[in-house]
């Protein structure tokens, strides 16, 4: 790990686990882990104004045929920017207002297929409304948050507001808010904490109590 970061390695991402309980023979009461992990220095994604428009195209005729059909369209590219595995969230607005938003944080899989599969979780998992019908198809407008990495952050004054986004975990709970989120509702540093904590459902000062908080950065684009 030391030889990875002094030649520049800045992210860790798990390929894969397994233990010793997962044998024939083993005991999953005591088990020795195993796995494949890799240190890599991050290379932001810069997508082009036709790649962000092809990803939109894409959530849109996703969204379409799931709530028209229950299935999510076969899709494939040449394209290695947007196969490139990466995390994303997204968002769905109802005439301006949220009507969902789900994301996957951790860069496992090609973004394509994350938008897709995110774009129909926010339809139709986002516990905080009920699912989408086809009938909402033209109020619907859709925006996409492409993730960097995490980073563990242990100072506070590090957070820049409308540049981080944040992940908080205490408590067994987690809560995640986009960077634009910070924006849009004009909070500060400290709002942007308390309802973070709030998020997650933990009391609105839980960042005094030095939980786990990350930081990441998003490339954020829309439909018109």
């Amino acid at each position: 790990m030391q030889v990875a970061e002094a030649l520049g390695s800045d992210t860790i991402t798990i390929l894969s686990y397994a233990n010793s309980g997962h044998s024939p023979y083993g005991d999953q009461t005591q088990v020795v882990g195993y796995g494949t992990v890799m240190f890599w220095k991050y290379d932001p994604l810069e997508l082009s104004s036709a790649q962000q428009t092809e990803l939109l195209s894409l959530a849109r005729t996703t969204l379409s045929e799931y709530l028209t059909s229950g299935t999510i369209p076969e899709f494939e590219t040449a394209d290695l920017v947007i196969s490139r595995r990466s995390g994303a969230f997204v968002t769905l607005k109802k005439d301006g207002e949220l009507r969902g938003c789900i994301g996957n944080l951790y860069a496992n899989f090609p973004l394509y297929r994350v938008v897709q599969e995110m774009t129909v979780s926010a339809a139709v998992s986002d516990p905080r409304f009920p699912p989408m019908t086809s009938d909402e198809l033209e109020q619907i407008s859709i925006e996409i948050s492409v993730l960097s990495p995490l980073r563990r952050i242990t100072d506070i004054n590090g957070i820049e507001v409308g540049t981080h986004g944040l992940v908080i975990h205490q408590a067994g709970l987690k809560g995640v808010l986009l960077p634009q989120v910070a924006i849009e509702e004009g909070w500060d540093r400290q709002a942007f904490l308390e309802n973070l904590c709030l998020k997650a459902g933990l009391p609105y000062d839980c960042w005094t109590g030095n939980p786990i908080l990350y930081t990441f950065t998003a490339s954020v684009f829309a439909e018109d």
